[in-house]
């Protein structure tokens, strides 16, 4: 039996472990706020907020319900639009769309409403660049958004004298949620926080097989491993990052040791999808889900990473990233291996990395071409060189030539340019709904330049390379 609080209600059910967040809310509890839109996590129609209870303090993190099963909700505080609400008034985030006049036809209205509430519980420094972020993965087709960021601006205004030391009471006195928030943690300590599942089929997040298999899953016998102890956590060992297979994005992109050692890295991942989507989607899910273009897939190739599959029987074994892709979602792994871990090394002192995508549109898009690349020098030699591009084969490609051929030359102008010959070598785009080959082929050359303009912008200019 699956157990969690859904608004101020304990909700014990024997539905399918696999049935969405989204479908039961509507449909078994007939809370339709939660609106149904493109089932693929685009839209943010359905967006709800889920708590979970972290050393006696609950965390929220806004989620497309879509792709949520249950099984995942298991333990935790799932919070929809009329769980926002108060009882006399509107709440912070809906006056403050009220007045900014962000509604129209109101059907990605509750999305927002719940986006923004989900911002006024996390936030400790809250800005407008943060409120906007939070509200990312939600779509709207009637008000050209200005409303919309009008109103996060208000709402932020409201935070500025947020009470971090006693959030939860400073939230409820100024009306930003109502008042049975104050309950949750000790509701949430009376439940097991696991659903305990042993299936044949692996699904994390769910961002990825959700959008797949949506139909197909109610007959699937599913092992759900995104709230297994074992598969959570990040750790380091020296400069090798440890990551448990059960790692979102967001855990990556907030995680201090990286932000400190990698320049730019929160904004290498805001490239990567939308806030909700990176809050549920794993590491791991992005690798095993091997599309020729995964993002994440295409940083960690660049970061030699190194994959832990372990099996049934918890026995273990190591590959290479780079060798782990056999053909297009065809890779060295057993049916019954689950990637357990994933390591790769941080760039140090004398190493630099750097990740670019170029998609149709900035955000929340699937990237027509993307790279990424670690160059290490020692004075003007090139001492190691790790490349990876995707959109460019049925792979994500680690460019093993151009790299070997980059190590030990000297960092100039004649050495890019013929590297740039020989990626182009390596490189098997197609034409498809993204580009050209021609244009993909162009990319690939524009990406690679654009890897050493930016991480040696004292040895490289445009004009020197374009």
């Amino acid at each position: 039996m699956i157990q969690f609080l859904l608004n101020q209600r304990l909700i014990s059910t024997n539905k399918a472990a696999s049935t969405t967040l989204l479908d039961f809310i509507r449909y078994e509890e007939n809370l339709r706020g939660t609106k149904i839109g493109c089932r693929e996590g685009d839209c943010g129609a359905c967006t709800v907020l889920i708590g979970s209870l972290k050393a006696g303090k609950v965390e929220y993190i806004s989620a497309t319900s879509c792709l949520t099963p249950i099984a995942n909700a298991q333990g935790k505080h799932i919070v929809t639009v009329e769980g926002t609400n108060l009882p006399d008034t509107l709440n912070q985030a809906q006056q403050a769309m009220v007045d900014c006049s962000g509604t129209q036809c109101g059907f990605c209205t509750p999305g927002f409403v719940n986006s923004m509430s989900g911002f006024a519980l996390t936030c400790e420094d809250a800005t407008v660049e943060k409120a906007i972020s939070a509200i990312d993965g939600n779509i709207c087709r009637c008000t050209g958004y200005k409303s919309i960021e009008r109103a996060a601006v208000k709402l932020t205004e409201k935070l500025e004298t947020k009470d971090q030391k006693n959030p939860l009471e400073w939230l409820v006195a100024h009306a930003f949620i109502p008042e049975y928030f104050l309950q949750i943690p000790d509701r949430l300590a009376q439940i097991q926080t696991a659903y305990a599942t042993t299936g044949a089929v692996a699904v994390g997040g769910g961002t990825d097989l959700y959008v797949q298999k949506h139909d197909q899953l109610h007959e699937m016998d599913l092992d759900y491993l995104f709230d297994k102890k074992e598969l959570n956590g990040i750790t380091f060992s020296g400069n090798t990052c440890i990551l448990k297979s059960s790692v979102t994005v967001t855990e990556l992109m907030e995680n201090e040791t990286l932000l400190q050692a990698i320049p730019n890295w929160y904004h290498y991942l805001k490239l990567l999808s939308s806030t909700p989507i990176r809050n549920i989607a794993t590491i791991a899910g992005n690798i095993a889900n091997g599309s020729p273009i995964g993002d994440f897939t295409i940083i960690l190739l660049a970061m030699k990473a190194q994959l832990i599959l372990t099996d049934k029987t918890n026995n273990s074994r190591q590959v290479a990233l780079k060798d782990f892709y056999l053909g297009y979602k065809t890779f060295d792994k057993k049916t019954d291996e689950i990637i357990s871990q994933i390591e790769f090394e941080v760039p140090n002192h004398g190493t630099r990395f750097h990740f670019e995508k170029v998609c149709k549109r900035q955000y929340l898009d699937i990237a027509s071409v993307n790279s990424a690349a670690t160059i290490a020098t020692n004075g003007n030699t090139i001492t190691e060189a790790h490349l990876s591009m995707g959109g460019v084969g049925p792979i994500p490609k680690y460019l093993a030539e151009t790299a070997q051929f980059l190590v030990g030359k000297e960092l100039n102008t004649a050495t890019v340019k013929e590297a740039e010959t020989i990626l182009q070598t390596e490189l098997s785009p197609i034409s498809d709904a993204r580009g050209t080959e021609a244009y993909k082929r162009l990319l690939g050359r524009q990406l690679f330049l654009a890897h050493f303009l930016t991480l040696f912008p004292e040895t490289f200019t445009m004009e020197d390379l374009i």
